[in-house]
């Protein structure tokens, strides 16, 4: 059996890396994509994921969805991502429109017609908490929420907070506190699950798809020595992959406003809500596995 999958995307490098393993991934049933502002700006993100989904020939829906945060101004990434948000590849003007409904109509409208599906978002999540606010219905469909985001060893935007959380705080926090099972992957895992330079170098000479990737990974402005963060990648790899992490369940704040906003705080002691818990959150990964496992899954891609 295929997972149902959701993205809720910000393309940006990793989210186009993110977004190439689950189209390409056969276990990965990924039944619709919407964007919102984050790396850059939502009309590039929504052309950004337009063109990786034209790259494979694929037929899937992508709805564009938030321009800015719900209270929160907006600030993007592109000191990271470059002004497109995914230089070092030429993907042409040949690719699809997005659906004329709203990134939140679209995902009523899937989320309902499917059973048990699951939501990705790699962004802000914005469109999630304007969904879980306007379709409070939806959420006894949602099976659970792999997102991206939050740091529990410190930020990457302040030494608190994470990009994805700090890009629209309140955002988060709705969704934390929507009931719906979420799965934080977060810095304390994508920050050690680095590409190295050696699989950097080699998915350049693997196909057309290692090519195109070797190209955005190579003009990615995040990283060390050591190698590049895949951040988003995080997100399908732990779909896949759920034994390579370790996790700890606790309950999950954010901090809205002050000079710590943004920051996902985690009782980690039990000790401040009666022992409950919202959130698993991926505290280690097998760094030495997911590059095994990223250069293996571009290798089959045609």
């Amino acid at each position: 059996m295929t997972t149902k999958i959701i993205m809720d995307t910000d393309p940006g490098i990793d989210d186009a890396a993110a977004l190439t393993m689950a189209i390409n991934d056969p276990s990965l049933d990924l039944k619709l994509v919407t964007t919102v502002a984050g790396n850059v700006t939502a009309d590039k993100t929504t052309a950004n994921a337009l063109k990786i989904i034209h790259f494979f020939g694929k037929d899937i829906p992508v709805a564009a969805g938030a321009k800015q945060p719900l209270i929160k101004p907006f600030e993007d990434a592109a000191r990271i991502h470059g002004e497109s948000g995914m230089p070092g590849y030429d993907f042409g003007d040949d690719y699809d429109k997005p659906l004329d409904k709203t990134a939140v109509e679209a995902l009523h409208d899937a989320i309902m017609a499917e059973d048990e599906v699951i939501l990705v978002p790699t962004g802000s999540y914005t469109n999630i908490a304007l969904l879980f606010s306007e379709y409070p219905e939806v959420k006894s469909h949602i099976k659970q929420i792999v997102a991206m985001g939050g740091s529990f060893s410190g930020g990457n935007m302040t030494s608190a907070a994470e990009f994805n959380v700090f890009t629209d705080p309140d955002a988060a926090k709705i969704m934390y506190n929507a009931g719906v099972p979420i799965v934080t992957v977060g810095l304390d895992v994508t920050l050690k699950a680095l590409l190295t330079a050696d699989t950097i170098e080699k998915l350049g000479s693997l196909n057309k798809t290692g090519e195109m990737l070797h190209g955005l990974i190579t003009h990615y402005n995040d990283g060390n020595d050591q190698g590049r963060p895949m951040h988003d990648v995080n997100t399908i790899f732990y779909l896949l992959h759920p034994e390579a992490f370790t996790t700890k369940d606790m309950w999950v704040d954010i901090q809205t406003d002050g000079p710590a906003i943004g920051a996902t705080v985690g009782d980690i002691r039990a000790a401040y809500h009666d022992g409950k818990t919202n959130a698993k959150v991926c505290l280690d990964i097998d760094a030495e596995y997911f590059n095994k496992w990223f250069l293996e899954e571009v290798s089959k891609m045609k």
